[in-house]
């Protein structure tokens, strides 16, 4: 009896211990530069971790439209306690789902260009898309968003497909915020100059930094990893007079994560220096919370654009779809 009864006790404080061991591992969807070795996904999962002795899950996709692409296939199925990895440019979709609940913590250390307020939704960082050049293979760059449309095939692009990529999105809805209604013959024209469309972000750079293409769809603070890391001003982003379009990049709890008391915690921890002391220097964009210290000289070099762009979250939900298809009816040809 003595036997069974060790034997049934210890089954007991297991099947009680289980759940609560669950409850110590946090699963976080992001996009795979996020969880490089050379990405910020390492120093915060480190650093979590530390604070909240539990483990950190982080799965990653190509870039952050196939986030939600993943998202929707999962449906209520989704193993994510939290997203990280959508864009302004998402927001509206990614709420239809009705996979994501409110975060529920405070936005005091928040600070983004024209502020934040949404209740689902937390920015982590923030940037400029930009064309960045090799100045071994560019003498003069564009100086303009129509220049480099409408100037010929020289010198060669990467870039990214809004269908998978938020870097590719965001070119996508560049054009158009530039262009609008001739958005179609400027892809006709661009096109001319795309050597190749990447799913995300990472292909294109690797094909831009190995020198297979002279200049990449990327952000007006990449020439700044090259500074710092490499002690190079060899790669430089080009200024265009028309102005850069911005993306804030978001973290969103889902209706699973609501059940992780981890979930929150994360996002609050999101906001301060933990978290956002990584950022600049590892995923190459402005932080959008606190930091311990400022920005490394470099940044005050980097292009400052004159006139942000960005449609609202409605606007591009609403258009979307139809001008991904224009892209696609372009760009397919």
């Amino acid at each position: 009896m003595r036997a069974v009864s060790l034997f049934t006790s210890t089954a007991l404080a297991l099947a009680i211990a289980l759940p609560a061991a669950a409850q110590d591992i946090l699963t976080i969807y992001t996009y795979d530069s996020f969880t490089s070795d050379w990405g910020p996904g390492p120093v915060i999962e480190a650093a979590f971790e530390a604070e909240c002795g539990c483990e950190v899950n982080f799965v990653a996709v190509a870039d952050g439209v196939a986030l939600l692409n993943r998202l929707r296939l999962e449906g209520q199925n989704t193993q994510a306690d939290i997203v990280l990895g959508l864009d302004t440019n998402l927001v509206v979709e990614a709420k239809d789902t009705g996979l994501f609940v409110p975060h529920d913590i405070s936005l005091d250390n928040v600070d983004v260009p024209g502020g934040w307020e949404d209740d689902i939704f937390v920015p982590y960082d923030y940037g400029y898309f930009a064309f960045v050049y090799d100045t071994e293979a560019v003498e003069t760059p564009p100086a303009s968003l129509r220049e480099l449309v409408e100037g010929g095939p020289e010198p060669a692009i990467v870039i990214q497909d809004p269908r998978t990529s938020t870097p590719g999105l965001g070119l996508m809805l560049w054009v158009k915020h530039v262009y609008g209604d001739e958005a179609e013959a400027a892809w006709a024209q661009l096109s001319e100059r795309v050597v190749t469309v990447t799913p995300g972000w990472s292909e294109s750079y690797g094909l831009f930094t190995s020198g297979e293409v002279p200049m990449v769809l990327s952000y007006t603070t990449s020439p700044a990893y090259h500074i710092i890391a490499e002690e190079t001003e060899r790669y430089q982003a080009a200024a265009f007079e028309e102005g850069h379009y911005m993306q804030i990049e978001l973290a969103g709890i889902t209706t699973r994560g609501q059940e992780n008391p981890l979930a929150r915690q994360f996002m609050e921890f999101m906001t301060g220096p933990g978290f956002q002391d990584a950022i600049p220097e590892t995923n190459w964009m402005y932080p959008a919370g606190a930091t311990s210290e400022p920005l490394n000289p470099a940044f005050d070099r980097m292009v400052a654009p004159s006139q942000p762009l960005l449609f609202t979250p409605e606007e591009v939900a609403e258009n979307r779809r139809a001008w991904v298809d224009e892209w696609l009816s372009v760009m397919s040809r």
